[in-house]
């Protein structure tokens, strides 16, 4: 036995297998506690000590050894083994003494393991082929098939492969039942000699059963898979053929396909029912049927396509009227009103085939209410009905602004103050559940370290900058020293407190860090990100050296607004106690501290004078002189954008510490290009919370970062929006702008993040629509956001019931691309114009807005049936007409 475990030791795969076949099963099972003993301790082994070389001869002892089918066959496929395996042929002739029922056991264990388990296939395969067993068509038998055929290169074609697999059908039946393609789809190309082509030539050529091939095609693409499964199976049905008879046995299944397939499928499904229409295999009632729901899809192109099947049958069959006019009519209800008006046409042209039906007359008079204004008139006229009830006068419906929300005092126990911190390193947070742990650690710092420290302890010790010093990727002394690149955010900032109570930051470092902070970076947005370095470093040197009893610019409410009358009572706590206050952290109370109510700034300016402290007084006269001038600002280009240049703010500059004055700054457009190596998008919060009456100040530096999402097509910076709609101060023109290019960002994400904040504004009566539409026109017009996005955009906010305020913003953008339209004919940013004025026409028809929009009636007047002249003459009606619903 000892020189079995020598052998496995030195990792001799095939010297422990020729060893273990000269012993008898009992002294085998015998090793198996030995062998298990052995594993874990190279598990316990740090993975820069670990000795990998021992798995491949730990492998095969374990499934030599092991009596039980589920117990070897758990051994080979652990995880840990996946790293270093045994070859497969050493496997093989390892457990070949074995009876062919185990070994058939083993490979049905083998086989049902998750894909993920990485199971060879060679070895399952050469399980089966040993014992003789069934094969398991299981998802990972079946996956590791189609990778080794897919990866067998040589003088054989794929096709060839696959016909000399002795069980090839169930195989293949297998790979219509995977769940996911993900792992394999990679393998599946297109055109000849692909898996598509290759099997659909062995089942013309018979060697697979081609209506069974064909029926597990069409089930699959009916019972869907992965996203992108349909271009595996889709074209394997094309490369198929079926023939007339077999499409005609299969209409439910085409018609389930059109109705709820993803796009290509679906359109394929409407190919082939239209060409059995057309060739007169469909009636009336089984074409009703498929348009049903097809005429419920929000793809235009396969609606449209509908439409004019559904004609042409019409046209050449009007019998059929009674049985189709009622399914057109399912198109009334489509968002496109070009659509509903192909419909309605169709309805119009043969109208008079349902007089007598009433019953269908009836359903698609029903349906006549779902139609545009406009529409719903010709059709009431067309069916002889009531064009409906006068409409009610609008109201707009905004969704309710979000209130701020008060923070909850520290966590009083420490170990409920431990858990939060766990939390907020796990996974992030706000800000205030970032402040509020930050005060947490301070008070707790200041009350009892060792108590805190123990609490902190399971948290602490899995942290990087605890472990030793041979598995640490930084230094903690460098890492959080003042050579580091970069400034503190929010995690690593908490990392150098909790560091710090554990003594693994020296003071000398922390001293020097607070004194000189990381390497500077002259950018707008570096104010920001070097106020929450600085405080933390702060905070971090006085835990050391003098804790504070509390911190003073933890803010009252969710927003980073502090109330005045609490800043007054934490000075006087500070003043009982005679602790001295941290000067980054006074600074950051006084930029929070509420001053647009007068009255209660002006009295808590006399509580705060009354204190006789130098901090009483400073607060003091900050409350009494009110809010700072809004700096001077003038609007600049660069390429397609529109930015906006800020002058500086004295008020910051003058009387600030070092660390806050870039914040008063004068901001320019070179200043806003430059890239910035520190940025990070998790701090814009932290940005808003730190001017929470200033909100100007943070748009104009968030304004080119905005700018890139439309412009250059950068996912996330939108993410701040609704933070910017919620803070305080005057929403002027650069929070109109910062939204203007969030409203055609690229990434959905970020369009809806710009309409939560539209709508936000709206709602506390601080949009500016008349600006933000002017904006938004000079912005198209430039390029710089593209009208498609901006329709979706308009069109999600309208469909909240902002009906009234998307007409207002789109009243003034419309004109400017109108405009541009009469003189240039057909611009750039005329592509998706359509879009934009189908919104707007939407808007008025609900709104019941009239007037004159400048530029329209040249749009209306233009030829032919575009969607931007349709949309044109509808808007042009709709506000010329009677008020509608």
């Amino acid at each position: 036995m000892s020189a079995v475990l020598e052998a496995v030791r030195a990792g001799r795969a095939g010297e422990t297998a020729l060893l273990l076949t000269k012993l008898p099963d009992a002294e085998r099972r015998a090793l198996v506690p030995e062998l298990q003993k052995l594993r874990k301790e190279i598990r316990a082994t740090s993975w820069a000590e670990r000795n990998e070389r021992m798995y491949p001869a730990l492998q095969v002892a374990g499934a030599m050894c092991h009596g039980g089918a589920a117990a070897a066959a758990a051994w080979i496929a652990g995880a840990d083994m996946r790293w270093r395996r045994a070859p497969v042929e050493t496997l093989l002739k390892a457990l070949a003494d074995r009876d062919t029922g185990w070994q058939a056991d083993v490979a049905r264990r083998l086989a049902a393991r998750p894909v993920s388990a990485d199971v060879p296939f060679e070895l399952m395969a050469g399980l089966v082929r040993r014992s003789g067993c069934e094969v398991p068509v299981t998802e990972a038998y079946v996956v590791g098939w189609v990778r080794h055929v897919g990866h067998t290169w040589g003088r054989l074609s794929l096709v060839e492969r696959l016909r000399a697999e002795p069980d090839l059908a169930a195989l293949v039946n297998g790979l219509f039942e995977l769940s996911d393609l993900a792992e394999v789809r990679w393998l599946f190309g297109d055109g000849p000699g692909s898996w598509q082509s290759s099997l659909a030539e062995l089942a013309h050529a018979g060697t697979l059963d081609r209506g069974a091939v064909l029926d597990a095609c069409v089930a699959r693409l009916l019972r869907g898979g992965g996203p992108t499964d349909h271009r595996v199976f889709l074209p394997l049905l094309v490369e198929l053929a079926p023939n007339r008879d077999e499409e005609r046995a299969r209409v439910a299944d085409w018609t389930s396909l059109a109705r709820d397939a993803v796009s290509p499928v679906a359109a394929h499904a409407q190919s082939v029912l239209a060409a059995l229409a057309l060739d007169g295999v469909l009636t009336p009632r089984q074409l009703a049927e498929a348009s049903e729901g097809l005429l419920f899809r929000a793809e235009k192109k396969l609606v449209r396509a509908q439409l004019v099947l559904l004609g042409k049958v019409l046209g050449r069959e009007p019998s059929a009227a009674p049985e189709l006019l009622p399914a057109v009519a399912q198109a009334f209800g489509h968002e496109d009103t070009q659509v509903q008006e192909r419909a309605l046409k169709l309805v119009e042209r043969h109208a008079g085939r349902l007089d007598e039906d009433t019953a269908a007359r009836s359903e698609v008079a029903a349906a006549v209410g779902q139609l545009s204004p406009a529409l719903r008139i010709r059709a009431a006229a067309v069916l002889g009905v009531a064009p409906g009830p006068e409409p009610e006068a609008y109201q707009e419906v905004l969704p309710p602004a979000p209130e701020p929300l008060r923070l909850a005092p520290a966590p009083d126990s420490a170990l409920e103050l431990a858990e939060e911190v766990g939390a907020l390193l796990a996974s992030g947070g706000d800000v205030a559940a970032f402040e509020r742990v930050l005060d947490g650690l301070a008070r707790h710092a200041h009350r009892d370290q060792d108590a805190l420290r123990e609490a902190l302890e399971p948290t602490a010790a899995t942290r990087w900058w605890r472990q030793p010093e041979a598995h640490r990727r930084w230094h903690a002394e460098e890492y959080f020293g003042p050579t580091r690149r970069g400034l503190l955010g929010t995690e690593d900032g908490l990392e150098l407190v909790l560091a710090t109570l554990y003594g693994v930051v020296s003071t000398a470092t922390l001293l020097a860090a607070q004194h000189r902070g990381p390497a500077d970076h002259d950018c707008p947005r570096h104010g920001f990100s070097r106020v929450l370095d600085v405080r933390f470093r702060e905070l971090a040197h006085r835990i050391r050296t003098d804790p504070q009893p509390l911190l003073l610019a933890t803010p009252s409410w969710s927003t980073g607004l502090l109330e005045p009358d609490e800043l007054v009572d934490r000075l006087d706590a500070y003043r009982r106690l005679g602790a001295r206050a941290g000067e980054a952290d006074f600074a950051q109370a006084l930029l929070r501290v509420r001053r647009e109510d007068r009255a209660t700034a002006l009295a808590a300016a006399g509580r705060a004078r009354g204190l006789g402290t130098p901090e009483g007084e400073r607060l003091a006269r900050w409350l009494s002189a009110g809010g700072p001038a809004p700096p001077m600002s003038a609007r600049r280009t660069s390429g397609p954008r529109i930015l906006v240049e800020a002058g500086e703010v004295l008020e910051v500059q003058l009387h600030f510490p070092e660390a806050f004055r870039r914040l008063g700054r004068p901001v320019t457009v070179s200043d806003q290009r430059r890239y910035c190596y520190h940025w990070v998008q998790e701090n814009h919060g932290t940005w808003l919370a730190t001017l929470p009456e200033q909100r100007e100040l943070v748009a104009v530096r968030l304004l080119h970062d905005l700018a890139e999402a439309a412009v250059d097509d950068q996912r996330g910076t939108a993410a701040a929006l609704p933070l910017l709609a919620e803070s305080g101060g005057a929403a002027g023109e650069s929070t109109h702008l910062c939204v203007a290019y969030g409203l055609g960002a690229r990434h959905p994400e970020d369009r809806l993040a710009a309409v939560d904040a539209l709508l936000v504004l709206a709602a506390r009566g601080q949009l500016d629509a008349e600006r933000l539409g002017a904006d938004l026109g000079q912005l198209v017009r430039r390029g710089a956001v593209k009208p498609l996005r901006l329709a979706e955009s308009a069109r999600t906010a309208a469909a909240t019931g902002a009906n009234a305020t998307i007409w207002e913003m789109l009243r003034h953008t419309l004109p400017v691309l109108l405009a541009d339209l009469a003189t240039a004919g057909t611009p750039g940013s005329a592509r998706g114009l359509g879009e934009l004025l189908s919104v707007a026409a939407e808007c008025a028809e609900r709104t019941g807005a009239h007037g004159e929009l400048p530029h329209l009636s040249g749009a209306a007047a233009r030829k032919g049936s575009s969607r931007l002249v349709v949309q044109a003459r509808r808007l042009r009606d709709a506000l010329a007409g009677p008020v509608a619903a």
